[in-house]
This record gives structure tokens, C-alpha cells and sequence, in this order.
């Protein structure tokens, strides 16, 4: 079995020959972000859950569909730059908001119904997507990672594997911002309703990792954890932090399969081929690093500022390349899949949530 890089790595942080030929480009997308970055610290933005991420994309369609056209000119080679390795290495950096000792503070339990959850999820999107709808693969599986892991930082990370177009990836972000910030009002109101009636055995630690495992955004589980109980936000948030660290085995998992399927099981030489993303590896080696806190805490937290910069950059330059038109021209089967998945996440996830609390 042969195992290779996709891409190399020197060869991705390599500026381009005309690194200022890239100013245009990453200034309009820095100045999207910025934008995106203030909103987002409002606190009625806030209380909704839509975090800087979210909003640089909106942001950035709203540009592209409007000034983008005079701009592109001067402006494309850096929208690109921002859109491609930006986005890897904001990727990266998001390891430093996770550690191994969060999967302990939950506990088996917690990592078991993540597993299920994001594994069923996905592979009902891919059924559904692809047997029921007839939709392309690439979309399916855009809005199946969304879904399933973290919402629109794992629509991004997985774009660059499956090589998805602006407009695909655009059109998963969406199903993540109006399903997540659905769940914001759903999930306390769920909890409350149970609370009245007792239909299931729900706790505020318990309820926590039920909304950590299944809502979308981390912005998105914060925003319905905090509106139940600090308890019920604590374990939200670890959960979700343990489902958002499943995104680099998955993206490793992803590629494999579309290195058999398109070069098939064996190659002449008999051999498997699994191309390994490699933003996906040094992710999980940043999280490890990160796990022994060997640095101060300052550092990390400007790290980590720095990592929302750069992942809302390529946001915004992903934005900034896609038209409405092509977003209209989905259709209405992703909306439809991304309602059956919000409905699975709530039902098949309550239920998953249920199973493995008693059984472990």
C-alpha cells in the first residue's frame, strides 16, 4: 500500500513569484473579515450564534455578487491565495483550540456518541444525497461534513479534498447557517419540553453532550448550551471540541476513499494508493503539541485569534468567488437533504445519545 502527501508541504507555504501582485486580494478579503469580526461581536450577533466565519461568507457573497466583478483584475490572485493555503493553514492552527484531555473530561461516553453520531450522519447523507436525490457526490459529501462534524470549518477543510467547486461549498455553508442557527432556538426549547414532561432521561450535563454531538457550529452549541445552564455548556462545548477533533481522521478516511475509487482498489503494481491530506496530519500533531501546554497561554490565545482571522479570510475570498447564480441554480435537494439530517441529528442523535448512556 502506498501512502503520499497531498501536495507537499514546502511546497504549499511557498509565496508566489509576485508576492505583491497578492496585496489587492488579501487586502478586500482582510477588510471582509474585519467587518465580519466586529459584527460578530455584537451582542444580538452573538446571542444567535453567528460567528465570524459565518459572516465573512456572507459578507464575501454579497461582495462578490456586487463590486467583485471591477475588482477581480487586480484582486484575483490574492482572492485565490486566501481561498487555497490561507484556509490550510487556518486548519492547522485550529488544533490549538483542542487538546487531548478534553476527550478525557467527558469520557468514553462522549467520544462514543460523537463517533456514532458523526459516522451515521455522514453516511445517511451519502444515501440520501446520492440514492434518493440524485444529487452529485461532491455536494453530498460537503453537506454530510457540515452536518456531521463542525459545520462550515469542516465544509472548508474537506473542499480542498474532494477539490469541490466555490459554489458547492457555498451552497453546505448555507444548509450549516440555517439548520445551526435553527438548533439555537430548537434545542433550549427541546430541553424545556422534556424538563415538563419527562419524556427521556435528560440531565443538564447529559442534554450538554446531546447538543455538543449534534449541533452544528461550535458558535451555534455554545449559543443553545448557554440559554439551559453553565453545566449543560460545559459539557456542549467539550463534546463538540472532541467531534471538531474526529475532523482530521475523517478528512485522512475521505481521501483514501476517493484515491481507491478513482484509481481503483489496486494499481499496476498491485498496490493501494491513499492520498493523506497533509493539513489533516499537522492538525493532529498541533492538537498533541498542544495537549502538553508547553506554551503560555497568551500565546495560544493570540494563536488562536489568528486562526479565526485566517479561516474567515478564506471565507471571505470563498465568498468573494461565488455567484448567486450558481447557488440558485442547486436547487432545492440540498435544502431538502440538509432538513432530513437536522431532523436525524435531532431524533437519531437523542436516540444514539440515549443508547450509549446506558450501555457505558
Amino acid at each position: 500500500m502506498s501512502i503520499h502527501l497531498l501536495h507537499s508541504l514546502p511546497e504549499r507555504f511557498l509565496l508566489p513569484r509576485e508576492p505583491l501582485g497578492l496585496l489587492p486580494g488579501l487586502i478586500l478579503a482582510g477588510a471582509l473579515t474585519a467587518a465580519a469580526i466586529w459584527t460578530g461581536n455584537i451582542p444580538l450577533i452573538t446571542h444567535l450564534g453567528l460567528g465570524a466565519l459565518t459572516l465573512a461568507i456572507i459578507f464575501g457573497i454579497i461582495a462578490g455578487n456586487t463590486i467583485y466583478p471591477w475588482l477581480q483584475p487586480a484582486s484575483h490572485s490574492g482572492v485565490l491565495f486566501a481561498k487555497q493555503r490561507l484556509l490550510r493553514i487556518g486548519i492547522i492552527l485550529y488544533g490549538f483550540r483542542l487538546t487531548f484531555q478534553q476527550i478525557a473530561d467527558v469520557g468514553a461516553t462522549g467520544v462514543v456518541i460523537d463517533l456514532l453520531t458523526l459516522s451515521s450522519t455522514f453516511l445517511l447523507a451519502c444515501w440520501l444525497g446520492r440514492k434518493v436525490f440524485g444529487m452529485d457526490s461532491q455536494t453530498v459529501m460537503l453537506i454530510g461534513a457540515g452536518s456531521s462534524i463542525c459545520g462550515a470549518a469542516a465544509v472548508m477543510a474537506t473542499e480542498p479534498v474532494l477539490k469541490a467547486e466555490a459554489s458547492k461549498v457555498t451552497v453546505a455553508v448555507a444548509t450549516v447557517v440555517v439548520f445551526g442557527t435553527l438548533a439555537i432556538f430548537v434545542y433550549p426549547w427541546l430541553y424545556r419540553l422534556n424538563l415538563h414532561y419527562h419524556w427521556l432521561s435528560f440531565s443538564e450535563l447529559s442534554f450538554g453532550i446531546y447538543a455538543g454531538s449534534t449541533i452544528h457550529e461550535v458558535a451555534q452549541v455554545v449559543a443553545a448550551a448557554h440559554s439551559i445552564s453553565p453545566e449543560a455548556e460545559n459539557a456542549a462545548v467539550i463534546t463538540k471540541m472532541i467531534r471538531v477533533m474526529m475532523l482530521a481522521p475523517f478528512l485522512v478516511l475521505v481521501s483514501g476513499y476517493l484515491s481507491r475509487r478513482h484509481h481503483g482498489i489496486t494499481d499496476t503494481a498491485g498496490k493501494s494508493a491513499i492520498t493523506i491530506p497533509w493539513f489533516a496530519v499537522v492538525f493532529i500533531l498541533v492538537a498533541a503539541f498542544n495537549s502538553f501546554h508547553l506554551l503560555p497561554a497568551a500565546l495560544v490565545n493570540q494563536l488562536i485569534t489568528l486562526d479565526t482571522a485566517m479561516l474567515a479570510m478564506a471565507m471571505a475570498a470563498l465568498g468573494l468567488t461565488t455567484h448567486a447564480g450558481a447557488i440558485r441554480q442547486a436547487g432545492l435537494k440540498p435544502i431538502l437533504l440538509a432538513t432530513l439530517l437536522f431532523i436525524w441529528l435531532i431524533i437519531g442523535g437523542g436516540a444514539i445519545n440515549q443508547l450509549v448512556r446506558h450501555l457505558i
